[in-house]
């Protein structure tokens, strides 16, 4: 297990409440109040709104452009500011390219405690955004500060799109295999990170990974259905795309990998509250052969994971398939 001490620098994680995708609105209170809105519905050009809970939004431009737009902002998940501004950025990045789209200009989201923490770590937070963007040959063109009480990053990023050859997670059909495109466990060794200070250099590098070579891979091999695995976890993920395409969802537990420390680190009690949260929301929904440590680690609140493919993408595992509709949208043995 690779771990190293952060020493005494600035820790970033120990300025907030919570950290990353963890940190966000229960999936089951975000859908209430969304509900009443009645807005975004999708209709003429607006090809995906608020119905299913898309990773992105998704305008028709003309017959065979589409502009997909996006925002995502967190907290800290790692002390270090330049890692936090590559994960950041990816994460941000990540629901571009999990409708199939390629990323084409971004704005950053700045907030932070300018009387805490000096602005020098600011830089280093942008710096890895700007790293990160330039990967994935994205302009990254100014965007917006505020002072805040708790230190916040993330990106505003429009991509494009052929509308007819999105990922979308309503697409799904019975049949399907279902592939994951980067290991779980980055939600609880996120929250041992904040609570002891150490560093898992396998989750960094997973957090920074860019979906864009698996999201390239599911469009030129003719799938269109898929989901980014961020703070609602795999399971939550993958209920909203079951229920969206109206179909059972069955997960092969043994089949889903995991970064190597995500099991001790359950085992120690490093779970973070929106991994219980994901799992309280799918329950009535789920029939499982698995016991609650299992089901909590598939539950488990990720930040920038991989793609959830409905559909095979050589080099990933598949970890179980899509059925026709029964009694439970999710089904895990």
């Amino acid at each position: 297990m690779d771990v190293v001490d952060v020493g005494t620098a600035t820790r970033l994680t120990q300025l907030a409440a919570g950290g990353g995708c963890a940190c966000k609105v229960p999936p089951g209170e975000l859908e209430r109040v969304l509900s009443g809105l009645g807005i975004g519905h999708a209709e003429h050009d607006l090809v995906v709104g608020l119905e299913n809970g898309d990773d992105a939004a998704v305008v028709r431009v003309d017959g065979n452009r589409a502009v997909v737009l996006t925002a995502d902002f967190f907290t800290p998940v790692v002390d270090d500011p330049y890692d936090w501004g590559r994960i950041a950025a990816a994460n941000a990045l990540s629901d571009v390219y999990a409708m199939g789209a390629e990323p084409l200009v971004a704005v950053n989201l700045l907030m932070w405690p300018r009387d805490r923490v000096p602005f020098d770590l600011a830089a280093e937070v942008l710096r890895g955004g700007a790293a990160i963007a330039a990967e994935a040959a994205c302009h990254l063109a100014g965007g917006h500060t505020v002072d805040d009480v708790e230190p916040k990053y993330g990106l505003a990023v429009t991509g494009l799109a052929d509308p007819d050859h999105l990922l979308r997670n309503d697409a799904g059909l019975a049949g399907t295999p279902l592939t994951l495109t980067k290991p779980l466990g980055l939600g609880v060794l996120n929250n041992r990170h904040k609570t002891t200070g150490e560093v898992f250099p396998d989750a960094v590098e997973t957090m920074t990974r860019l979906n864009r070579d698996a999201s390239r891979a599911a469009v030129e091999a003719g799938v269109v259905c898929a989901t980014d695995v961020t703070g609602f976890g795999l399971l939550g993920h993958l209920m909203k795309l079951a229920r969206a395409s109206d179909v059972t969802a069955v997960v092969d537990a043994g089949a889903v990998p995991y970064l190597e420390a995500a099991r001790p680190s359950l085992r120690q009690g490093f779970v973070p509250g929106g991994s219980r949260r994901n799992l309280e929301w799918v329950r009535p929904h789920l029939s499982a052969s698995v016991d609650d440590d299992e089901l909590l680690l598939l539950a488990d609140a990720q930040t920038s994971g991989g793609l959830l493919v409905a559909g095979e993408i050589p080099g990933h595992p598949v970890v179980g398939e899509l059925v026709p509709r029964g009694e439970h949208r999710l089904v895990v043995r």
